[in-house]
């Protein structure tokens, strides 16, 4: 896959991945801005909205027969975090031209479609529809209140609330229920067109479409907005960590206890020389079933119903889940914290290295069997301020050394330990 990208204006950019491996075009248009307090459920909103209709199709019936008319063109909301930013957009999939039956041109009709929902959406007295802000706010209310039902899922959330409250990171990307269920329709359009007119913008299309032609359509398409703004992207604060290990507790009404260990990787993070290091040594702590994690803790010791770790490399932080009976608690925790000695005293046969470095290639090798997955690795190159192809990356992975795993794994420092227990449990913050 040829992957490039063009800026079309200063803060605006195109990234163009051909390939003729999909059945299937792909095309998202994406506003990169920071984490805050004031718009991230604004920012989460907006792109429902817009999604619920325009001026030429105003309502659902409207939209699904014009999405009919090129062959199931499907348009959904994306709402993204890549460390302390916000990615905000919509997502287009689109049968490869090939595939059509009259050979009639798709691409220039679905980006009109989807530039149609971006810009000219439903306005009235200078602000949203009243109705449409009205249920999709109470639809991502839901969904943001709707986390708690999946207990594993939560606990990792509320480990990050909890770990990073002081920082951009801990935001929820959706924003705040309340927020949502109460938004202004006026200040949900000033903020929808603070984001047309100052954030960073980045369009994607991935398909066998020439790139002149792509270029073409995007530039026509939403020429209204090809307007210069600010071309940086907001940065990620990336915290070393090293101070004293906070410990929560929250009692519910669970049968099974969830406990969840949020880690610094002290500096290491997107670009870092031992960044391909750290993910070969989270590959084998705790990032797949032939894991220290899995085997020892899970299997051996039979102490967590699962157990499994994951690294955020913008932010830096690697987390720790897992499931376990409340009486087993401090035994989970002692032995999750022993298996990472380990890895830092390099405590790991070369059979354990070269399954993880296997592992680390292969998960990256599949990448780009999904048009999904590969636009949003590239989305996060652009918010990390680099520029590196998965051939590149799976290079420096089968590179790695015994030696650099447990370098990097000695940066690995504890910082939160979050525990969600029964009612009755005990108390371990």
């Amino acid at each position: 896959m040829n992957v490039v990208e063009k800026q079309l204006v200063p803060g605006i950019s195109l990234i163009l991945a051909g390939t003729d491996q999909f059945k299937t075009d792909l095309f998202s248009v994406t506003f990169v801005t920071p984490m805050a307090r004031e718009t991230v459920t604004a920012n989460a909103l907006v792109m429902d909205v817009l999604n619920r209709g325009s001026r030429q199709y105003p309502d659902i019936q409207s939209l699904s027969a014009a999405q009919d008319e090129l062959y199931g063109l499907t348009v959904t909301p994306a709402v993204r975090q890549k460390g302390e930013i916000q990615c905000v957009g919509l997502r287009a999939g689109l049968i490869d031209e090939g595939f059509a039956l009259d050979g009639a041109p798709l691409l220039e009709p679905a980006l009109d479609f989807v530039a149609q929902l971006l810009l000219d959406p439903l306005v009235e007295n200078g602000a949203f529809l009243p109705d449409y802000v009205a249920g999709e706010g109470a639809n991502l209310a839901d969904h943001i209140r709707g986390r708690i039902n999946d207990k594993r899922t939560y606990a990792s959330h509320r480990l990050i609330q909890l770990m990073c409250g002081e920082e951009a990171y801990g935001l929820d990307k959706y924003g705040f229920a309340a927020e949502a269920e109460g938004m202004d329709p006026g200040a949900l359009f000033r903020r929808y067109r603070a984001l047309l007119e100052e954030a960073r913008v980045v369009f994607y299309y991935s398909g066998a479409c020439a790139p002149e032609r792509v270029e073409a359509a995007v530039r026509r398409a939403f020429a209204p907005m090809l307007t210069p703004r600010a071309g940086d992207v907001p940065a990620t604060a990336v915290v070393a960590g090293g101070g004293e290990v906070r410990t929560w507790t929250d009692r519910m009404d669970v049968t099974q206890g969830k406990l969840a260990l949020g880690f610094r990787t002290g500096g290491i993070a997107a670009g870092h020389p031992l960044s391909a290091a750290l993910t070969v040594a989270n590959i084998m702590y705790g990032g797949s079933s032939n894991s220290k994690l899995f085997l020892n803790v899970r299997e051996r010791l039979s102490l967590c119903y699962y157990a499994s770790s994951g690294l955020d490399k913008l932010k830096g932080l690697m987390m720790v889940s897992s499931g376990v009976e409340f009486s087993q608690f401090q035994r989970a925790r002692e032995e999750i914290l022993a298996q990472l000695k380990a890895m830092q005293e390099g405590d790991f046969t070369p059979e354990e290295l070269r399954v993880g470095k296997q592992s680390a290639v292969s998960a990256w090798r599949s990448l780009q069997d999904s048009q999904g997955r590969t636009e949003d690795y590239w989305l996060g190159q652009v918010c990390a301020g680099t520029w590196e192809a998965p051939e590149s990356v799976m290079e420096k992975l089968e590179a790695v050394t015994a030696r650099q795993v447990a370098e990097a794994a000695r940066q690995v420092r504890l910082d939160t330990v979050y525990y969600l227990t029964g009612e009755e449990g005990e108390d371990h913050g």
